[in-house]
């Protein structure tokens, strides 16, 4: 595992670069001009190839900015391509992990969520509508176990995204009075003000897009702070 300006390296060949992105680094360059995985990522491939001219990598799924996790670039056109259809066709598969206020049922496995989402594009946050109005946002979810730090209540919970929206996560769970832990955005009392959001894209299943070959990546956030009671 190799790590260029605080980014994993977890798997490269010549058609992927698979890598763990940090929390606060948007996957895309955006209005605020702060450093993005894109650019550094296309930096770290004509730095070690010494590749003349504009490097090409294609951003086939993003990761909201504050959400930590893998994510798979491709190197090439066609791999880009691959994978853009597995994704349409359901064959790319992601699990998060993340932590949420209040203690949820330990019992509650492969619970789904259903919500209609719009989002508002001027302050860049998304909400529950009418179907009318909205896209479906599905999700899964399981509870892994419940804890308490510093006289709060709070869950780990597994969670398999069935649709891509906007926030996603963070709206149909603060919708149901369990925010994530860290997001002041869209949770109105968290006991948690001034820290990164516990949002983890940690498990990444795909088809290899030129070989017969299912690529599956996982790891954990490490066991530190709101991390450190999660159970293996």
């Amino acid at each position: 595992m190799n790590t260029y300006k605080n980014v994993k390296i977890l798997y490269e060949d010549n058609h992927l670069l698979v890598v763990l992105k940090p929390a606060g680094i948007p996957s895309q360059a955006d209005k605020t001009g702060d450093n993005d995985m894109l650019t550094l990522l296309k930096a770290y491939i004509k730095e070690k190839y010494n590749k003349p001219g504009e490097v090409y990598l294609g951003l086939v799924h993003r990761l909201d900015r504050m959400t930590a996790g893998i994510m798979v670039f491709a190197r090439t056109s066609k791999a880009a391509s691959r994978l853009s259809k597995n994704i349409r066709e359901g064959d790319f598969k992601k699990r998060y992990l993340a932590v949420v206020n209040g203690h949820m049922n330990v019992k509650d496995k492969d619970i789904m969520l259903e919500n209609y989402l719009s989002k508002n594009e001027k302050t860049n946050m998304s909400y529950i509508c009418s179907k009318r109005d909205g896209k479906l946002a599905s999700l899964e979810y399981t509870v892994l176990n419940n804890f308490n730090m510093n006289g709060n209540a709070y869950s780990y919970i597994e969670i398999k995204l069935n649709t891509g929206r906007h926030h996603q996560i963070r709206v149909q769970f603060a919708n149901i009075g369990h925010p994530l832990y860290g997001d002041i955005k869209y949770g109105k009392n968290v006991n948690s003000k001034g820290q990164d959001l516990a949002l983890f894209a940690y498990s990444l299943i795909f088809y290899h897009p030129t070989k017969d070959e299912v690529m599956e990546f996982k790891i954990l956030p490490d066991k530190k702070g709101i991390w450190s009671e999660l159970k293996e």
